[in-house]
């Protein structure tokens, strides 16, 4: 039998410690790498291919949402579990889209995590008890947890929420350019385009949104 083969990402060394040290005893498991951005970990998974993604949702540089997408684009078999600090319906929507399919609070047990791990090393998926109401009362059954309404999808694109993240975190729009590679005036276009769609007015209530949807970390 091939080991189980997990990838960490988490900014918080010590909390990087903490999962490897509950995962690495089991057997038949292996810590196959561990970063500390959601660029680095979209970068690792694309060399590894590990069987599971163990991905904070609060993420330098890119966040867990797109960096769960990004895993998955490149390697489908690969399962994403995502980790949050908060709980939010928002955020449960916003991942499952991105083609997560696990979801738990730091604020669980280890027992929970355990289990989540289990469950997807057989390809099913594994919210935490909070988030079932959500997945139960928006899927039918028998139908694909990946599967999402489409007027239940975030109407900010994955690349205005790089832009958000970037702009959320104190770059400006020069700043943002040069980042992502594209040029002022597209990078002030998204801007723009955000502002537009969730009705805010300024960098104060941006940011403020990006915490509140864990886009950023407080």
């Amino acid at each position: 039998m091939k080991p189980l083969r997990i990838l960490i990402a988490d900014d918080h060394e010590l909390f990087r410690d903490g999962i490897r040290s509950l995962l690495q005893p089991h057997e038949g498991w292996e810590i196959c790498g561990e970063v500390s951005t959601g660029v680095e970990a979209v970068a690792k998974a694309k060399e590894l291919i590990p069987d599971i993604v163990i991905l904070d949702i609060a993420m330098p540089d890119l966040n867990g949402a797109d960096a769960a997408r990004r895993i998955r684009i490149a390697s489908k078999n690969t399962e994403v579990l995502i980790l949050s600090m908060h709980y939010s319906d928002q955020l449960i929507r916003e991942i499952v889209n991105a083609g997560a399919t696990g979801y738990v609070l730091k604020s669980d047990s280890e027992l929970d995590l355990l289990v989540a791990v289990e469950t997807l090393a057989k390809h099913k998926p594994f919210f935490t008890s909070q988030a079932r109401e959500v997945i139960q009362g928006e899927f039918s059954l028998g139908v694909p947890v990946t599967k999402i309404p489409t007027s239940l999808r975030k109407r900010v694109t994955s690349r205005e929420r790089e832009v958000l993240q970037l702009l959320a975190g104190g770059m400006s729009s020069k700043d943002v350019a040069s980042s992502l590679g594209i040029s002022v005036k597209t990078a002030e276009s998204h801007r723009s385009n955000i502002m537009h769609k969730l009705d805010i007015h300024n960098i104060s209530e941006l940011v403020r949104y990006a915490v509140r949807n864990q886009i950023i970390e407080a």
